[in-house]
């Protein structure tokens, strides 16, 4: 069986599709339908982890999910705007 491609709109071109949608719902279905499999992993086991530890999202709470959902759209491109910053050394550091 061939692998399923899609035009994935991290990276501006036809690319290997995810197998299924990460999640349900309409926001999962459209990852499914327009972000790459290496996109894909790129924000699962980088960028997401990245901004949960850098912001300490807690999943609990449901604006802190609600921006890590943000987060996650605008990382894969489905959504305009700028992203969170990400490994600024100064964020959370004390001065001694």
């Amino acid at each position: 069986m061939a692998e399923r491609m899609v035009h994935c709109v991290k990276f501006g071109k036809e690319m290997p599709g995810l197998e299924k949608p990460p999640f349900p719902g309409e926001i999962g279905q459209k990852i499914y339908e327009n972000v790459s499999k290496e996109a894909w992993r790129m924000w699962s086991e980088d960028m997401q982890i990245k901004i949960l530890n850098e912001y300490r999202l807690n999943m609990g709470d449901p604006e802190d999910y609600n921006a890590l959902v943000e987060q996650m759209l605008l990382f894969l491109n489905l959504k305009e705007g700028e992203t969170a910053e990400v490994e600024n050394e100064e964020r959370g550091r004390s001065e001694d």
